[in-house]
């Protein structure tokens, strides 16, 4: 299990002092940007849901999460008795099962401060899939209180927060990947909007950019063969770009093209949109 709060200091970089007190850096505000979520003393407290695959594989997608967020001023907290979010009970039909998890979930992120998930599709269960099991049930309130609380990271920092723009550097040509839970949202544009203001990036457009990856979580169990061709198109474009690395805001999607690299023996480099965030403010840019 992770234990962000046990990160060292020397591991946890520091907010950077910014016209609004030290430790703080003066948001951006943008029109039509929803209110930025209150919080407690400085402002802003959020409390992170990691994801079991940040949990079991990919530790610091969710470590540069926090990372990202207290560059910005915002206090973390980390529920330790948090596990999934119901998604893959959900997507078998079995919401009975299903329903038990987000019970738990709905406990143990209770109260009124926002959940930062970095995962566009755990955090579309929570706002979308959740509310649709529970449309009968008694505690439905407390569902709807969640999912009205629940944002993807880069949704987050950029219409939660109002930040138009990233600092420091990161030299590299990106592929940014679409994940489906995420259409209709503003995630992606947020996503890219961040990309494309670090100095040093370059993002680079590739054929069928809006198609699915193949993976869909259990899909790609019942349907392998059919999963793995819908990657491999997807690798195939994405080769074609020439990217330095592929970029997504969902790590189900980069596991699942990053294995199918793997196993055709040409591997590609992949990177939650956090992690570049954070690599970047360690490289402050040339002048």
């Amino acid at each position: 299990m992770l234990h962000l709060g046990a990160m060292t200091p020397s591991e946890r970089r520091p907010a950077e002092t910014a016209p609004g007190g030290a430790g703080h850096l003066q948001p951006i505000v943008m029109d039509g940007a929803p209110n930025a979520p209150t919080g407690s003393a400085g402002g802003r407290s959020v409390q992170l849901m990691a994801t079991c695959l940040c949990d079991a594989f990919f530790d610091d997608a969710a470590r540069a999460t926090v990372e990202v967020l207290e560059h910005l001023g915002v206090e973390v907290g980390f529920p330790e008795a948090q596990t999934c979010c119901g998604q893959p009970a959900f997507n078998g039909g079995d919401w009975v099962a299903s329903r038990r998890v987000v019970r738990h979930t709905a406990g143990v992120f209770a109260g009124g401060h926002p959940v930062i998930v970095p995962s566009g599709s755990c955090a579309a269960m929570l706002r979308h899939g959740a509310l649709l099991e529970f449309e009968k049930e008694e505690d439905l309130p407390v569902v709807q209180a969640l999912a009205g609380r629940t944002w993807e990271l880069a949704d987050y920092i950029v219409n939660g927060l109002g930040v138009a723009s990233w600092p420091g550097r990161y030299d590299a040509v990106i592929a940014f990947h679409r994940n489906c839970h995420n259409r209709g949202t503003r995630s992606e544009e947020a996503s890219l909007a961040l990309l494309r203001s670090i100095c040093g990036v370059r993002v680079v457009a590739f054929g069928e950019a809006e198609q699915c990856c193949g993976f869909g979580g259990t899909f790609s169990v019942g349907f392998p063969h059919i999963s793995g061709a819908m990657g491999n198109l997807k690798l195939d474009h994405i080769r074609e770009a020439k990217p330095d690395v592929l970029v997504s805001g969902d790590m189900s999607c980069l596991m699942h093209l990053g294995g199918l690299a793997e196993t055709e023996g040409r591997p590609i480099r992949i990177l939650h949109l956090a992690q570049v965030l954070r690599d970047a403010l360690r490289n402050p840019p040339a002048h």
